[in-house]
């Protein structure tokens, strides 16, 4: 990312799997240390929306909109928490190469739906990148329970509450993010998810353990200009 970004983030499922740490740890960089939470690594599926995505200074009606769905992991680099982005699939073309190209995140150009009906969100997406490994994924979520803001300690708290991700570029090189946005308001969730392939297209074996699921409506985002990591001295 060459430029600051604002977007907002909205309909937003967090759905996560325990997982072992050696598990994760054999797909992440040499720079980069699983961040487990009581002894064990997770990994997220997390579709959801982009809206009035624009560089910093830009007014929100120029902005677009910009369908995503992510599978990803939990990491510290030298003791600095962050997420781990294993795929991005996204709906538009420019900003999928924009993104490659720039940023060095494995994003891939799908065809994704999303809509909102009667408090329920469906989402479908079909990856559609030349050469891609096939990734297919189609749920309806929805918020259960009363709204709350997680505790720094808690499960929730540890997944969603991440300011900063890290990318390496093709010459093996770190950069990172950072994120800046107010804490999360979630609520349990449910879901009924009638297709994920995204684990198989990421070499992953799908998880035996239920997933622990959040829902977001969303929040307002400021994303920084990309940086190239330096181990601190």
């Amino acid at each position: 990312m060459v430029l600051s970004l604002k977007m907002g983030w909205r309909h937003l499922l967090f759905e996560n799997w325990p997982v072992d740490a050696s598990i994760v740890a054999a797909h992440l960089p040499d720079a980069l240390d699983v961040d487990e939470h009581d002894g064990r690594a997770w990994l997220s599926v997390v579709p959801f929306t982009n809206v009035a995505v624009r560089p910093v200074g830009v007014p929100a009606r120029l902005g677009v909109a910009l369908p995503e769905l992510n599978l990803r992991t939990y990491v510290t680099c030298d003791g600095e928490p962050g997420v781990y982005f294993f795929s991005l699939d996204a709906q538009g073309v420019l900003s999928v190469l924009a993104a490659r190209l720039l940023q060095h995140l494995p994003y891939y150009y799908a065809r994704i739906a999303l809509e909102s009906v009667d408090g329920r969100v469906r989402f479908t997406s079909r990856r559609r990148h030349p050469g891609a490994r096939p990734a297919d994924y189609a749920a309806d979520y929805w918020p259960t329970g009363e709204a709350f803001v997680p505790s720094d300690d808690s499960l929730a708290a540890f997944l969603v509450e991440r300011y900063r991700f890290y990318t390496q570029a093709p010459d093996g090189s770190l950069g990172y993010t950072d994120i800046d946005h107010d804490p999360w308001t979630l609520y349990p969730a449910a879901a009924e998810t009638r297709t994920n392939t995204l684990f198989a297209a990421n070499g992953f074996a799908e998880p035996e353990s239920a997933p622990v699921r959040y829902y977001s409506p969303g929040l307002d985002v400021t994303a920084t200009a990309s940086q190239r990591w330096t181990t601190p001295e």
